[in-house]
């Protein structure tokens, strides 16, 4: 559902999801796509893919003259395949308030993008209500053709250096501060 039953707002709105159910959405969305390497099988769940989670977690040593301590900052989800240099110059690049800290309205904000972005009923014909036998066919047809033709996940590199060249002959943009993907 796309709004609320008895107060008619949207579902992000709500937070009515868990990171279970997000990793379990993105496991869906990249399964039979060839991003299904970033997915995990459950164990015992019939076959259901959930999202292997990047979180990245930075400690920074804080030298005092008696005990050391640690600065540490957990980002719920940084760009996968990278190196911690370049994902923390990325996460840079993104407004404080916006950035995926644990716990913050940063992670909340991406959270409520990704219930927006990742509608159930836009992967899944069964979710659908209302579709005639030969509309869920052309559903899956089109679902199999995003995931193989349009889904993506952007490479990521500094300002000026961008990635491999695309198939047109293109270079690659420079990372997109607010998590864009590449088609």
């Amino acid at each position: 559902r796309k709004i609320c039953k008895w107060c008619k707002c949207s579902q992000e709105d709500h937070n009515l999801s868990s990171d279970a159910d997000d990793d379990r959405k993105i496991g869906r969305l990249l399964s039979d796509s060839k991003y299904a390497t970033l997915t995990a099988r459950v164990k015992g769940g019939d076959g259901v893919r959930i999202y292997k989670r990047n979180r990245m977690i930075i400690t920074n040593p804080i030298v005092s003259r008696k005990d050391p301590t640690f600065d540490t900052i957990t980002y719920e989800w940084a760009p996968p395949g990278l190196t911690q240099k370049l994902a923390i110059q990325y996460m840079e690049l993104i407004p404080k308030e916006m950035q995926p800290v644990a716990g913050t309205q940063g992670a909340a904000w991406r959270r409520r993008q990704l219930l927006r972005q990742l509608p159930l009923h836009d992967q899944d014909p069964s979710q659908c209500r209302g579709l005639a036998p030969g509309e869920a066919a052309l559903m899956e047809d089109f679902v199999k053709s995003y995931k193989a033709e349009a889904l993506g996940v952007g490479e990521v590199a500094l300002p000026g250096q961008g990635g491999g060249a695309k198939e047109d002959g293109e270079r690659s943009r420079p990372p997109e501060p607010n998590g864009a993907v590449d088609s």
